[in-house]
């Protein structure tokens, strides 16, 4: 990383962004709660948003990557300052604690796992809100601190660290421990290999391998893809350790999960722009369902982790395809250039527009990596192996390689531009091969030119080879021709989106009916604002692209003609990076002229009328939505289930789960529960029970349910009036599901508030 600069141009903007941000956050406030967990007073509050939560911690880990790789990347000696103050105060923090413990939240959950009695969910372990995730973000800062940047105070704390947990789990037995890692744990399997590699520790290793976690894992190793309804980027820092330990190991198992996983993630689960999960989740295999929570950032973040770690291990272009199409598509597209803020998720919902974090009451995960991003941006523009230098991206940037004496700038405004220019601005007759990649997107024959005479080359592995003793001045010049071509979803053909080279294109749809702000702490309060009606594009050529041309005057900005109905409108399509604070869509829906005709285009079907007329919503089993709805429960368990496509919860016996959820305060609002028709009583060693609960609001009830398989094989919906007194004055309301002895509550797939009762 300390080899490359970028120079100018999109990322360097970017950039500059993101350390605006590093800048502006303060040390005081992100390191009060490690304060806080250890009783002490901090120096100033902390953060709001997941700050002030279970969770809280998290962000300085991630702060003190992203500083590390920022000072790096700019050399800004501001960010080195900081870093060393962190690093400082959490020193401190740590030697209040006589075991090495230091995190944003106390080590109470901690210690019951470490008794080896403890509960476990999911999302939940000992009593706390995932700690090892959370922690994780505090192994991996450290790490990053101390290999980037050399601070050895930052190994060293990490070292008592790490000593604290090994001490810890040896009380745990190997039961114990698998049992402790069902709940999701962030990359401790990764930071712990990695600690093996700086330390040469056998402890670390070991424990490293223990917190592979089988249950993910060995279907990977034996390339079976088990994904579906698994929590997506709980699965991601997983696999980057198995990653790890192949490297230290060599055993095949481990690289055979990571190689078919990366495979089944890029091709098989991920949307146009790279990023991948709809309510992060994994849906079924080949489908790209749309909706506002689709392509978690944080997902991305770790995939293009992982695919350095794969090209590392082979040098193929095909890799870079992926890790180019998703870091201008997704990355790049997350962070608002105005303000810095960055997304939680990207909407792939055709209408709606970007939601950021705001500067100081947000810190989602997203907002973590967020930090990171614009940091990495160098990290694959360039990769060298002994005398092969490949040229990966087509960003503008300088490459040093102190040995050979040799500096290398790279002069482009890709992708408004199709040429490049790499000069040596520095060289003494070292011999370098030069390895273009050669795009799959690319739209005709890559040329060539060395000072200025045409090379004759053939491409392997996706790269064009030019061998030669540099000498200052000389010059390598290609172009990568490109045009505009449409992409159909792998579930639906007439489901479109279209790109120019590796540049997903987005309409730009305005500003009707737009929010006051889309920078907000809460990611779900506009989850359900009133959309607008999108285009679909008829036409009755297969080749729809011919319908798109370029704008005259405007880089990268394209129309159509006008196939956009109703009203026979010309759409524009700007790159989705380029688009902020409007209205958008990635996927067109596209028909003929006489499907149109057959259609009630103006009439939108049930579920987006249900979507309409929505205030808030839960889906069951999935940690975001249950977490801010401040899920309470007793005798509960939640699952995925593959027919219905979708999470669920229940509660037995003496139980009862419940939810905070947002109504329209003195209007009549109405319970929308889903239910799946096939259930009904159910056998639990040996004893029936009947699934006869009741359904409450602020603790009165408003129904009693039961069901009884009445409507086999398929989700459906029932509508529960609520009474008005029971909303008046109120912005929130408790809803929850009571179960009784021999009897159960749900299973519920699906819970709305909504204004309006469909028929």
């Amino acid at each position: 990383m300390e080899q490359v600069k970028l120079l100018n141009g999109l990322f360097k903007n970017s950039q500059q962004k993101g350390e605006e941000y590093l800048i502006y956050l303060d040390v005081d406030r992100l390191v009060a709660p490690c304060y806080e967990a250890v009783g002490r007073v901090p120096k100033k509050p902390r953060y709001g948003g997941w700050e002030s939560r279970e969770i809280s911690g998290h962000s300085v880990g991630h702060f003190l990557s992203a500083l590390s790789a920022m000072y790096i990347a700019t050399g800004n000696k501001e960010l080195r300052r900081k870093l060393e103050y962190t690093i400082s105060e959490l020193a401190y923090v740590q030697s209040l604690d006589p075991t090495g413990y230091i995190s944003g939240f106390p080590r109470d959950c901690f210690d019951r796992v470490f008794t080896g009695d403890f509960t476990v969910a999911r999302f939940e372990l000992g009593g706390s809100w995932v700690p090892w995730y959370s922690i994780h973000k505090m192994y991996a800062g450290l790490i990053d601190a101390y290999v980037l940047v050399d601070i050895q105070e930052a190994l060293d704390m990490v070292i008592k660290l790490a000593n604290w947990a090994k001490a810890g789990l040896d009380n745990l037995t190997e039961e114990q421990f698998d049992k402790m890692l069902y709940c999701e744990h962030g990359g401790m399997c990764e930071v712990m290999a990695d600690l093996y590699s700086i330390t040469g520790n056998p402890d670390y290793l070991d424990l490293a391998i223990r917190f592979y976690h089988k249950e993910t894992l060995l279907p990977l190793s034996h390339f079976k893809d088990e994904l579906e309804g698994k929590h997506a980027n709980t699965q991601i820092p997983k696999v980057m350790g198995a990653a790890k330990l192949y490297n230290i190991t060599g055993e095949e198992k481990y690289k055979n999960a990571v190689v078919f996983f990366w495979n089944v993630v890029t091709q098989n689960r991920s949307y146009v722009i790279g990023g991948n999960s709809r309510d992060e989740h994994f849906g079924k295999a080949d489908t790209e369902k749309l909706g506002v929570m689709t392509a978690e950032t944080c997902n991305t973040y770790n995939m293009l982790k992982l695919t350095e770690i794969l090209y590392d291990w082979e040098q193929d272009s095909t890799y870079m395809d992926y890790y180019e199409r998703a870091l201008y598509n997704h990355i790049l597209a997350s962070q608002d250039p105005d303000s810095g803020m960055k997304t939680y998720f990207v909407s792939t919902q055709p209408g709606h527009f970007k939601i950021y974090c705001s500067p100081d009451d947000s810190f989602w995960c997203c907002t973590g990596t967020g930090m990171e991003n614009p940091a990495r941006y160098g990290r694959r523009i360039y990769y060298r192996d002994k005398n092969d230098l490949f040229i990966n991206l087509f960003i503008s940037s300088e490459m040093k390689i102190e040995d050979k004496g040799i500096r290398l700038v790279q002069e482009t405004n890709f992708p408004e531009s199709e040429d490049i220019r790499l000069t040596f601005a520095k060289a003494n007759g070292e011999f370098m091969n030069i390895k273009i990649r050669v795009p799959s997107w690319v739209n005709g024959e890559v040329k060539v030119f060395v000072n200025e005479e045409e090379q004759n080359t053939r491409i392997e592995k996706g790269y064009m080879t030019i061998g030669g003793d540099w000498k200052t001045g000389d010059c390598i010049c290609f172009s990568l021709p490109m045009k505009i071509h449409a992409y159909r979803a792998k579930d639906d053909l007439n489901q479109v989106a279209f790109m120019y080279g590796p540049i997903v294109l987005a309409g730009a749809l305005g500003k009707e009916n737009f929010p006051e702000t889309d920078i907000l702490d809460d990611h779900l309060k506009l989850n359900h604002y009133p959309g607008i009606i999108v285009p679909t594009l008829v036409t009755d050529q297969m080749d729809i692209e011919e319908y798109i041309q370029p704008v005259e005057g405007l880089p990268l900005t394209f129309e159509t003609t006008a196939i956009g109905q109703p009203g026979n409108i010309k759409c524009t399509l700007i790159p989705f990076y380029a688009l902020h604070h409007q209205r958008y869509t990635i996927y067109w829906k596209t028909m003929t002229t006489e499907e149109y005709k057959k259609s009630q285009l103006t009439s939108l079907d049930y579920q987006e009328k249900l979507e309409g007329i929505t205030v808030d919503s839960v889906n069951p089993n999935e940690q975001q939505p249950e977490i801010e709805h401040k899920i309470q429960s007793k005798n509960s368990n939640s699952d995925y289930f593959s027919d219905a496509g979708k999470g669920w919860r229940e509660s037995i016996g003496d139980g009862y789960f419940s939810y905070e959820m947002a109504v329209q305060p003195n209007e009549q609002m109405y319970l929308v529960v889903t239910y799946w028709g096939s259930d009904k009583a159910h056998w639990i060693s040996g004893k029936r029970y009947t699934r006869d609960f009741t359904i409450s609001i602020d603790e009165v009830v408003i129904a009693n349910e039961v069901l009884e398989e009445e409507k086999p094989y398929t989700l459906f919906d029932v509508f529960y009036e609520i009474p008005k007194e029971l909303t008046k004055n109120k912005s929130r309301i408790e809803v929850k599901f009571l179960s009784t002895e021999d009897k159960i509550a749900g299973r519920i797939f699906g819970i709305r508030t909504t204004r309006e009762k469909l028929s």
